[in-house]
């Protein structure tokens, strides 16, 4: 039972060492992450406020995404946020994207903004080009496509929906065809 134990805690940590080393090398290329690394839902941001460079969605865009996915029957922690550009606003390379993508290995990615809906699509164009609806192919806002066993919605502006009643319920309901997998929270 204790070699077991240890097996198992070896795998464990060899698995959180090889993490931890992605994300760094991540970082130390630029690309500008914040929550949780075993995410189920990444958060995809192109545009960034002031608020983001100090911290990614830690505006009040942030926080009502997050309170949207814990209404969903997300956990809390549930969410990994990635900039789709380095803090200076440059446009990661599809290639690094694609990359700090299978990092988190999300189950679901959201595109907050145009921005971050455009670099998804460039990271992604043969894989969108094989699908045969082309509101999915081209991400269009409001459609959830499946991509590599992925869901992905494009929202298209969340942050500017916000100031609008009508647009922010519209964003709601767009979010309402991502429940948690699973059982709820």
């Amino acid at each position: 039972m204790v070699l077991m134990a240890s097996g198992r805690e070896a795998r464990r940590a060899a698995y959180v060492l090889n993490a931890q080393t992605q994300f760094v090398s991540l970082a130390q290329r630029g690309v500008y992450m914040s929550g949780n690394a075993a995410a189920s839902v990444v958060l995809l941001k192109g545009e960034l406020t002031a608020a983001d460079t100090t911290l990614l969605l830690s505006g009040p865009d942030g926080a009502a995404l997050r309170a949207a996915l814990e209404q969903l029957g997300y956990a809390p922690q549930a969410w990994g946020g990635l900039a789709s550009c380095t803090v200076e606003g440059t446009p990661l390379c599809p290639k690094l994207l694609r990359e700090a993508l299978c990092a988190f290995d999300p189950d679901t990615i959201i595109a907050c903004d145009e921005a971050a809906a455009q670099v998804l699509r460039e990271a992604y164009a043969d894989e969108l080009a094989a699908l045969p609806d082309i509101s999915h192919a081209m991400l269009d806002r409001g459609v959830v496509t499946m991509l590599l066993g992925m869901r992905v919605l494009n929202l298209g502006g969340f942050e500017a929906a916000l100031l609008d009643k009508t647009s922010k319920l519209k964003m709601w309901h767009a979010l309402k065809q991502l429940p948690a997998l699973g059982e709820p929270f």
